[in-house]
């Protein structure tokens, strides 16, 4: 297992740069609301990855989303989740994770360990991935896939709003479940 650590930016020998393809790719999350849970997704998102097929533990991830671009089917929702109270896309218009270490858990399950930048707040990240593979699709074009899960507390990235609830409770939980499935294209 390799302990190196090494920045997203720089490709290491004999890595192969992947982008993001966002027509065949998901970012999802869920969040408690009252009694149940609700569900959005993110519309614009980027990003590259340097795939080291025969050391995968040499590869390295940069990816960015556009907190603008939320969708959870609701537009007044939608246009809080935008205001200071939540991402505040006026003051901070990229969401960016950035790899600093990957090593091996499995055969094809990986640690990504890195820093999440929202909202200005830089935190350290580790994300558990599972990766699909390597396959050329129809036309020739080389594709990797990627999947993960993973939960943040919003309150640590400044998103506190919230209101009370008759029983005591609170509308809204702290913690928000990331899905995010990636499927990406080799650059030529």
């Amino acid at each position: 297992m390799s302990t190196a650590i090494h920045t997203a930016t720089t490709p290491e020998p004999g890595t192969q740069s992947f982008v993001i393809d966002s027509d065949h790719s998901d970012v999802g999350f869920s969040v408690r609301h009252m009694l149940s849970r609700t569900r959005g997704r993110f519309a614009r998102f980027s990003g590259q990855i340097q795939l080291d097929r025969e050391q995968p533990e040499r590869s390295s991830i940069v990816f960015e989303v556009d907190p603008a671009s939320i969708d959870t089917r609701q537009p007044d929702r939608d246009a809080h989740l935008k205001s200071g109270d939540f991402f505040d896309v006026e003051r901070f218009p990229v969401v960016r994770f950035a790899s600093q270490r990957i090593s091996r858990l499995g055969v094809d399950r990986f640690r990504v360990e890195g820093t999440l930048d929202l909202r200005g707040i830089l935190k350290p990240m580790t994300l558990e991935v599972t990766y699909h593979g390597v396959a050329k699709d129809p036309w020739g074009n080389e594709r990797a896939g990627f999947a993960t899960e993973a939960v943040i507390n919003r309150k640590e990235f400044g998103m506190i709003w919230n209101a009370a609830l008759d029983n005591g409770g609170l509308i809204l939980g702290d913690d928000v479940t990331l899905a995010i499935d990636l499927e990406t294209v080799r650059k030529s």
